[in-house]
């Protein structure tokens, strides 16, 4: 089977886009999502975060917030605020966010494919959150939720895409966060073969975001395969949401880090144990780091600059990252913080968010210091994931983000 292949999409009525399009489910608690979606009976959130239209305090897992959701989507479909496409197509889709731009493609993406590891993952997934997912796509017989690839150079698959970018678009709306989404269906089939066959000369694609939407993918095709007559391995089940950018096009943003205490190290005793592996500099403004290997450090209300020594610096893929580097040399050796993943003195904070937010929490007396970090680049996410080994968590933060409502795979 193909790597990719077209599908019909269920997408929003002309001029619908604007009221349809949601943020991601997973960046939105339910009292956010709720709030978003006041007076926009339309919204998305309806259908990706359906616990807004029940009682507060209802289980976002209950089963009849997933009821609720197929009830929603039922609603849009009736009402044709939402149309699906007569025949499988692929679609180009543009975000835009102040001075950035990505163009991609929206297509349904080979679960064998995903299943072989050729279409590679750099992170673990949690149980629970796929059972989530698993729920989800189960009650609405849809995928709502596009996984984040990204493609390697691939400068005719590039072309392509700009081409059909120079028409007039179908879809052409901004976000309340101020991102633009502009989506182009296309239609030429000999297109459509082409992009199919280019992608399928490709070594490879790499998830980006959405390690969850995908591995309860994989879970249902495997569910249906067991127990659905006729088998023939050509269903659309076999195939997940995806929309596919150049890893060139795509923007990473740091994922800082903040620690309660001083792991019982006086502010002299912290910096001298730091100065063993790091070099350091006090500077006057905030820290955003400029290049790998360089951390800010906010402590005491003053900024300092780290540098790593490079004697310690390792060549594993994994090893080699900044988190890595920052957790390893001094985050669990100095500061006690061994597991990221469940110790409760260490917060993450997405680099949108900015420096300031890092500030504001120390300043608080919430948090005891701050570390900035530079972005982890796409070229060591894909050397991890070739390398079949897993990021550290919080390594990465894409933006800008994908809307839901814009596109969706429907079961048949």
């Amino acid at each position: 089977m193909p790597v990719i292949r077209p599908f019909a999409a269920l997408r929003p009525a002309p001029d619908r886009a604007a009221d349809v399009i949601a943020p991601p489910y997973d960046v939105l608690d339910t009292e956010e999502a709720r709030t978003l979606a006041a007076n926009r009976p339309w919204s998305f959130l309806h259908i990706s975060k359906p616990e807004i239209d029940l009682a507060p305090g209802v289980d976002p897992h209950a089963p009849e917030v997933y009821a609720k959701a197929a009830e929603n989507l039922k609603r849009m479909l009736d009402s044709g605020i939402l149309n699906r496409d007569d025949r499988p197509l692929y679609y180009a889709y543009r975000l835009v966010m102040g001075e950035h731009t990505q163009l991609g493609l929206v297509a349904t993406a080979s679960v064998a494919a995903y299943d072989a590891n050729r279409i590679r993952k750099h992170e673990f997934t949690r149980p629970d959150k796929e059972d989530d997912r698993v729920r989800q796509i189960v009650a609405l017989n849809a995928q709502t939720g596009p996984v984040l690839l990204a493609y390697p150079d691939a400068p005719e698959i590039d072309r392509l895409l700009a081409e059909t970018a120079g028409e007039p678009p179908e879809a052409d709306a901004t976000s309340e966060s101020g991102v633009r989404h502009t989506l182009w269906v296309i239609r030429d089939q000999r297109i459509i073969a082409r992009l199919t066959e280019l992608f399928d000369t490709l070594p490879a694609l790499y998830i980006a975001d959405g390690h969850h939407r995908s591995a309860a993918a994989s879970r249902v095709a495997a569910s249906r395969r067991r127990s659905v007559p006729g088998y023939t391995g050509d269903e659309s089940y076999e195939y997940f949401l995806s929309v596919i950018f150049p890893h060139r096009q795509m923007r990473i943003m740091a994922y800082n880090r903040l620690i309660r205490d001083l792991n019982d190290l006086s502010e002299p005793e912290f910096l001298k144990r730091v100065a063993e592996r790091f070099t350091v500099e006090e500077v006057g403004s905030p820290v955003k780091p400029e290049a790998p290997g360089e951390f800010g450090l906010y402590l005491g209300g003053r900024w300092r600059k780290l540098r790593i020594k490079p004697d310690p610096i390792p060549t594993d893929p994994v090893a080699r990252l900044d988190v890595s580097l920052l957790q390893d040399n001094l985050i669990a050796p100095v500061l006690g913080v061994a597991d990221p993943r469940r110790d409760r003195r260490i917060d993450f904070v997405g680099g949108i968010r900015g420096l300031r937010e890092l500030e504001r929490r120390v300043d608080s007396g919430e948090m005891a210091l701050a570390f900035s970090l530079h972005p982890t680049r796409m070229e060591d996410l894909m050397a991890v994931a070739d390398a079949g080994e897993v990021m550290p968590p919080k390594s990465t933060w894409f933006e800008p983000k994908l809307a839901d409502g814009l596109a969706s795979h429907v079961l048949d």
